[in-house]
């Protein structure tokens, strides 16, 4: 039988005086294949529902550079966030699928690492060099201002995004992995609105999070509109290798914004300043069934048990 968790009955909080508050942990977690993956800071927990209606876990402590002084230091810790978000994604991704294919089908090894580096040069070569391609092209054609033509990137690159988002949505597959991504946001929601995780409780939670990934590439876009935008006028080949090289730049400048905004909820402008995240978000998160919610539920209480076991060693 499931444990309902409860952080008031786990400790935390439990040191606050009557009138305030302790901050909880900034939990966080994606979609897989019929699955949700929830990360702490000590561990991680994958669950998945198994072709033959079991829910299967596996648990995993996080290496030490995820405690280390790099992940306190501000715009160090947005790159090592972006390997994180990129490296575990895919590799429990992959687990996902392997559950799903069962033991004849796994893809590991090579075949793993070929996979997890195919998929990194297209998301890039998509979203960045095709944008940064075609801004140029168009700069070099009409004589474009270099601002005009960074803007002209920049929407490229956020209309590519948004219209890459609708599309897959579609496929039947993605689709599920959507419902699977809104039921991970509902249960952090249902945690740290200090409810009890029962399936009832979590289907009443909104879908968005201002800490989400889809949040996240939305401000890395139009946070590279205008960090390119003073690098001045640049040849076409230097401008394609800025977008590579400076990637991490941009990438840890988005993610000390998404971490401030994420901290300031109780401000009316960080609220009305975080809006088009939250909209972006509803293109990738589609409300969960209650089946769902147990395997979301049971990924973040594997985790959560593996966390408090990890604090007290």
């Amino acid at each position: 039988m499931r444990a309902e968790l409860n952080p008031r009955e786990n400790n935390i909080g439990a040191s606050a005086k009557p009138d305030e508050e302790l901050r909880l942990p900034s939990y966080g977690g994606q979609a897989v294949m019929e699955g949700v993956l929830m990360r702490g800071k000590r561990a991680l927990a994958m669950s998945c529902r198994a072709p033959n209606g079991e829910i299967v876990t596996i648990e995993e402590e996080l290496p030490q550079v995820y405690r280390s002084k790099w992940m306190r230091m501000p715009f160090i810790r947005g790159v090592i966030g972006l390997w994180d978000a990129l490296n575990l994604g895919m590799v429990y991704l992959t687990k996902s699928a392997n559950i799903q294919s069962g033991e004849d089908e796994k893809l590991e090894g090579s075949a793993l690492v070929l996979t997890i580096l195919v998929s990194l040069a297209l998301g890039i070569g998509i979203f960045f060099i095709l944008p940064a391609l075609a801004a140029g092209g168009l700069e070099r054609l009409t004589g474009l201002g270099h601002w005009w033509s960074n803007l002209f990137e920049g929407l490229l690159r956020l209309l590519v995004l948004v219209a890459y988002m609708a599309v897959v949505r579609r496929i039947p597959e993605i689709g599920r992995t959507f419902m699977y991504h809104g039921a991970e946001h509902k249960t952090i929601n249902a945690f740290e609105a200090r409810l009890p995780l029962t399936p009832e409780n979590v289907q009443k939670m909104t879908t968005v999070h201002p800490r989400c990934g889809t949040a996240f590439m939305l401000s890395l876009v139009l946070i590279s509109v205008l960090f390119f935008s003073l690098l001045g006028p640049l040849p076409l080949a230097t401008r394609l290798l800025t977008r590579l090289l400076l990637l991490p730049v941009v990438s840890g400048i988005a993610y000390e914004y998404i971490r401030f905004t994420a901290n300031h909820m109780d401000s009316p402008f960080i609220r009305t300043l975080i809006k088009p995240n939250l909209l972006l978000q509803r293109l990738t998160t589609i409300e969960p069934t209650l089946e769902m919610l147990e395997v979301s539920i049971s990924a973040f209480e594997h985790m959560y048990t593996a966390e408090q076991s990890l604090e007290q060693t």
